[in-house]
């Protein structure tokens, strides 16, 4: 059963419907929340919100959107809210094992294993540093592999500040390894 027919069952009454919708989108929902956010707890609790806002402007929901995208920009507007809420501005998040899916690594030889372990070590500390809305413009391109047109309606941005902010993005990401890596060149990017 395709979205569309789930959102029509439903607005019709059933729970079910709306039950298999977040099933179908709450693991990957946690999972970009998860590098938004940084913290596991913060992610659960700004999905768990979201689902629960989603079911209740459903009716409002009005599909020129895909509906993932939309249910993403309620968790993102939920997010900055709390941000927000906060007098102070939160240190940046380290990363930590469950923020990142990293690829499975084949090499036979375990020095080029324990090369890439470093490596995205040395990722994650560079991501770490910087600001959140260029680390989720560069999860959502680089990792997500999302289209401009769909980033820029995740993020309620014109198509052109996707483009800018990934390119800054990009170069602080360049320059913050760089400093992790020391004098070392920069290869990873």
């Amino acid at each position: 059963m395709n979205d569309q027919e789930l959102i029509d069952r439903t607005l019709q009454g059933s729970a079910e419907a709306f039950g298999e919708l977040v099933t179908r989108y709450q693991d990957r929902l946690y999972r970009h929340l998860l590098v938004v956010t940084g913290q596991a707890e913060d992610a659960e609790e700004v999905a768990q919100e979201a689902f629960v806002l989603a079911f209740q402007k459903l009716p409002s929901f009005r599909g020129q959107s895909q509906l993932y995208t939309w249910i993403y920009r309620i968790a993102v507007n939920i997010w900055i809210s709390r941000r927000r809420e906060k007098s102070s501005q939160m240190p940046p998040q380290s990363f930590h094992g469950a923020a990142f899916i990293e690829p499975q690594d084949t090499g036979p030889c375990p020095a080029d294993r324990a090369l890439r372990a470093e490596q995205v070590v040395q990722v994650r500390a560079a991501l770490s540093q910087l600001s959140e809305e260029y680390r989720t413009i560069l999860i959502l391109r680089e990792l997500d592999d999302c289209d401009y047109e769909t980033i820029a309606e995740m993020l309620d941005v014109p198509v052109g500040t996707v483009r800018s902010r990934l390119h800054r993005a990009r170069l602080h990401l360049k320059e913050a390894l760089e400093r992790t890596l020391g004098n070392e060149s920069c290869e990873l990017l």
